[in-house]
């Protein structure tokens, strides 16, 4: 059995480059058996599929918690936005916790939700906007993704330009 390393490297010839990324992010996520390190080591130089795994490593990050996560990264990347941190902590101005945004630009107060299709049961419902509310009342906009996103992603890219410009005027007129 190979370590897990080198199976994220042998996968590099049978995954498109979006998934071998989403496997390398899972493998250096928080519960994760590798480091970004153990993923560069396992890279065998001169192989067929190296250069592949040298490219998608530099789209490998800690932290991500989902492949959905990963995806919409990648999305909102090649689509030109900046290159959103993972999972950040967000506290409102008094330091209490208003929760974790899955993607987000915390200069701009800006974030990208993806919400799978647990946020549709009623108790889960119910706190995702209880806490959107939080957000909201201390300046975050939340964008909000589904899995229709992942396929057709263009409404949500515009929703996400929308919020960078309304952002950008913002700083213009000192708010």
């Amino acid at each position: 059995m190979s370590a897990p390393g080198r199976a994220w490297f042998e996968c590099a010839s049978l995954l498109t480059h979006e998934e071998l990324v989403v496997v390398g992010d899972a493998l250096v996520g928080p519960d994760g058996p590798a480091t970004a390190d153990d993923l560069r080591r396992a890279i065998v130089a001169g192989a067929r599929s190296a250069h592949t795994a040298r490219i998608a490593l530099n789209r490998v990050r800690s932290g991500v918690e989902s492949p959905m996560e990963t995806r919409f990264r990648l999305t909102v990347v090649d689509a030109g936005f900046p290159e959103p941190e993972v999972n950040v902590d967000v506290s409102d101005d008094s330091g209490t916790f208003l929760g974790r945004v899955d993607l987000a630009w915390p200069r701009l107060r800006i974030g990208l939700e993806y919400d799978g299709d647990h946020h549709r049961d009623r108790p889960t419902f119910q706190h995702d906007r209880r806490r959107s509310n939080g957000f909201s009342v201390n300046g975050w906009i939340l964008i909000h993704a589904t899995a229709a996103d992942a396929s057709r992603p263009a409404v949500l890219l515009e929703r996400l330009r929308q919020a960078f410009v309304q952002r950008r005027l913002e700083d213009r007129s000192g708010r």
